[in-house]
């Protein structure tokens, strides 16, 4: 138990570090071939920070606890939602690009319906069990090729660039040679991976010390917990003016988490659903949809501290229901 919260304690440590890695390798590489920071921040930094639930999710279905597997997913798209794009808006304004806004958000939507359709076997077939089985998984991935077909092709065409808001020179991104890029990069990954690992078990030992269910602790602690990578590396790269990495970061393990994350982890081992989390599934296409009109609100294209408090406030309603729900 002691062991365990010691590595809770240097998990935080990796974290941070390995998102600040993970960023300055990314943003690298972004300046010197000309990619943009919202193409980077949808495949790498999103498959970085995703790594933390595709462990979870795989392990949790294999070891017979479903609800931490699905809860661990569902839950860590809300922190990613509300709790770090809020965050980070209130530390930094967010520009966000019309591509995010037209295309990247709803795509994350789609991500979401798609996985509500696939695992309610029994409320649209009439029969059951409720399972996400090896061919959803399948219907998921393909759907994850598409998405990635689609970030690939961001670096084919002029994306529309909002002006940037103004950088100190301590923040300008650093233009790194190759094997010192690819580097920061694997050693950021590496970082957040471990991070994540450590800081997920000490929080499960603890949780499960207190008798909760597997279901709340995959919707609060776990997923919380598998979220800090997105948190670190959202805030670093709004810190370093990437904005639009921070968003990418968000939407793009938003999208790995529900197709590529759980579309894997079935494939390992069917996962069980328990019809439950339907309601957590509404509330999160509903807090999807409202990304949109708050990004209007304002300054338009802008997530500003107002809308960042506004974020923060409906994730702290949602753990009180959790709480009260149980």
């Amino acid at each position: 138990m002691i062991l365990k919260i010691v590595l809770f304690v240097f998990g935080f440590i990796f974290l941070v570090k390995g998102a600040d890695f993970l960023v300055e390798g990314a943003s690298s590489i972004a300046k010197k071939y000309g990619l943009s920071a919202i193409m980077i921040g949808l495949t790498i930094v999103a498959f970085g920070t995703s790594l933390p639930e595709l462990l979870v999710s795989a392990l949790s279905s294999i070891g017979g606890s479903p609800d931490i597997a699905v809860g661990n997913i569902i839950g860590s798209n809300f922190s990613n939602t509300l709790l770090i794009l809020g965050a980070t808006a209130i530390i930094t304004p967010i520009i966000v690009k019309k591509n995010t806004i037209n295309k990247e958000v709803p795509f994350s939507l789609l991500a979401i319906l798609a996985v509500g359709f696939l695992v309610n076997d029994l409320l649209i077939d009439g029969q059951g069990p409720n399972v996400l089985t090896r061919i959803d998984g399948l219907v998921l991935l393909l759907f994850f090729i598409v998405f990635i077909y689609y970030t690939f092709s961001l670096t084919k065409e002029k994306v529309n660039v909002l002006p940037k808001l103004k950088v100190s020179k301590e923040e300008e991104i650093k233009e790194y040679k190759n094997v010192k890029s690819i580097s920061l990069v694997l050693l950021g990954i590496v970082g957040l991976y471990f991070g994540g690992e450590w800081i997920v078990n000490g929080a499960v030992e603890i949780a499960t010390y207190f008798g909760l269910s597997e279901a709340l602790i995959g919707l609060t602690i776990i997923s919380i917990g598998t979220s800090l990578p997105e948190l670190a590396a959202s805030i670093m790269a709004a810190k370093k003016g990437e904005a639009d990495m921070a968003v990418g970061a968000v939407v793009g393990s938003n999208i790995f988490n529900m197709l590529w994350v759980l579309g894997l982890s079935s494939i390992i081992f069917p996962i069980s659903y328990n019809s439950t989390l339907n309601i957590d599934l509404i509330l999160l296409v509903a807090i999807t949809i409202l990304l949109i009109p708050l990004i209007y609100v304002g300054r338009k294209n802008v997530l500003t501290k107002r809308e960042g408090i506004i974020l923060l406030s409906i994730y702290a309603f949602y753990l009180i229901f959790l709480g009260i729900r149980g």
